[in-house]
């Protein structure tokens, strides 16, 4: 067996640990973020926050509606999160892990989000990384900022 292609992005916010990691696990602020398109709309986003629990978050867009599936592996408020990811249908062997890791510095956090994949998918390496630099960037703009 092959060794999974694995890819890390990190992003600092100058929002605490507890805050960025929260974002992960409350529907609201998931459904503003995690695979949040411009031109999309959030249909639904159910998130049951407990090892063992899944999440399922569907956005419309053009093309059709995309799904994407969590199923927590670890949660450790507020170091470290494992979920397993799949995107639209998937069977099981189509299982991603994505592990985060959260690390308090003065003014703020660092996250530090792993992807390993099966490496069947490391030609979407380049693309998966932007989808995750672009949900980081979304996730410091609703927890960098005070909400009115």
């Amino acid at each position: 067996m092959s060794a999974p292609a694995v890819l890390t992005v990190h992003r600092d916010f100058a929002a605490s640990a507890e805050r960025v990691f929260d974002a992960w696990l409350d529907p609201a602020d998931a459904a503003r973020f995690l695979f949040a398109t411009p031109e999309g709309e959030m249909v639904t986003c159910e998130i049951d926050a407990r090892i063992g629990g899944q999440g399922l978050i569907v956005e419309r867009r053009a093309a059709g509606d995309a799904h994407h599936r969590l199923r927590f592996e670890a949660i450790d408020r507020p170091r470290r999160l494992v979920f397993l990811f799949a995107a639209d249908p998937a069977e099981e062997g189509e299982w991603t892990r994505v592990t985060l890791d959260i690390v308090p510095r003065p003014g703020g956090c660092t996250l530090t989000l792993t992807h390993e994949m099966d490496p069947a998918w490391a030609a979407y390496e380049d693309q998966t990384r932007k989808g995750w630099t672009m949900i980081l960037e979304s996730l410091g703009r609703i927890t960098e900022k005070q909400d009115d």
